[in-house]
């Protein structure tokens, strides 16, 4: 994720922060010190600190589940509003979608029982910015772990609550209508939440809602996407009429094939038409801008090429495109020779023709 860096690994996952939590912490310490000055401020940062402790806890109680069944999950990045675990995929038999679902909110409540254990069964929730001691420190934190258990279980995507629903009601209909009606419960939630922002004027909520509302139809759509990519293969999604470079081509030469094409990216081939790389226009333009137009294309190319066959599925090229430094994948013959390229944009046009058609 951009504007996103990692702080490291735990149990075979990357950990990253998204810049903007860091606005999250200086508008809650801004919050505590004009309130109740500068204790108030350092208690409050140190409250979100550990409730997004426990937001990480609950993302790897989704991540090790997943794991048991195969799945890696590539990283877990923290959010101003929450925690995101990047699974490679979730789990299409009901059950196992279900289990991997539950195990977050399962972290949260065993922490709420732990902390409770302390403290009383705690389930009132207070500002944060008028914790006076380590007693009320636990117990908001606890409190909050219950409010996120039961958030996190409302029948609506992007929330567990909507994976379980769509498992549930895959049992009965197709995955596509399944997560449909789990998406558009998830925009119903967002709108509730947007009124409910807005009437109050918590920021946070609106933020949320946004959030939700977009996780939902994203995650709709991937699935509907998916779902037509069984029936097709990558020869059906390359590009196949292009101009290629070689590495030896000068930046001015490549400059002016841009100029001359509609091309947004270029292959690069040996002389056997083996694929060594692609120059992206957003490569090409800072190399010019540093100077020397006369640089070759083999210095500023990408070398990272993640390729695939004529008969890979489309829902394999899915997964290849996302792991693509550049977001291509080369297509190449049975003798490694370089048939054509898939990008997002001709892969999303594709998937758009098609479900007009179907």
């Amino acid at each position: 994720m951009s504007w996103s860096f990692s702080i490291g690994r735990l149990f075979g996952s990357e950990l990253r922060v998204h810049a903007t939590f860091f606005l999250l912490l200086l508008w809650i310490a801004a919050a505590g010190y004009a309130q109740a000055g500068t204790q108030a401020a350092v208690m409050a940062v140190l409250f979100v600190l550990a409730l997004f402790a426990c937001v990480i806890a609950h993302e790897f109680g989704h991540a090790l589940m997943a794991r048991r069944y195969g799945i890696a999950t590539a990283d877990i990045t923290l959010l101003p509003i929450g925690g995101m675990a990047r699974l490679d995929r979730m789990p299409e038999q009901p059950r196992r979608e279900i289990a991997v679902a539950l195990a977050g909110p399962a972290v949260n409540v065993v922490i709420w029982a732990v902390l409770a254990l302390f403290v009383g069964p705690v389930t009132q929730l207070g500002d944060i910015t008028t914790i006076a001691g380590p007693r009320e420190f636990l117990a908001q934190l606890a409190a909050l772990n219950l409010f996120l258990a039961i958030f996190n279980m409302l029948p609506a995507f992007p929330m567990d609550g909507g994976r379980v629903l769509r498992a549930v009601l895959s049992i009965w209909m197709d995955r596509v209508r399944a997560t449909r009606a789990a998406a558009t419960a998830g925009q119903v939630l967002a709108f509730a939440l947007a009124g409910l922002g807005l009437i109050s004027g918590n920021l946070i909520l609106l933020l949320i809602a946004v959030f939700v509302f977009m996780a939902a139809h994203a995650e709709s759509s991937d699935v509907a996407a998916r779902a037509l990519a069984r029936r097709l293969k990558a020869r059906d999604a390359m590009i196949t009429e292009y101009e290629y470079l070689r590495p030896g081509d000068s930046l001015q030469l490549a400059a002016n094939t841009l100029i001359r094409t509609t091309q947004h990216e270029f292959p690069v081939l040996d002389e056997d038409g083996g694929v060594l790389g692609f120059l992206d226009r957003q490569a090409l333009f800072s190399a010019l801008a540093q100077g020397n137009d006369m640089r070759p294309v083999g210095q500023v190319m990408t070398s990272e090429v993640v390729t695939t066959r004529l008969g890979d599925g489309l829902e394999t090229v899915f997964d290849q495109i996302r792991r693509s430094p550049i977001g291509l994948v080369a297509v190449v013959q049975r003798d490694g020779r370089f048939a054509g390229y898939i990008s997002r944009e001709n892969i999303g046009e594709l998937m758009m023709l098609h479900s007009r058609d179907s």
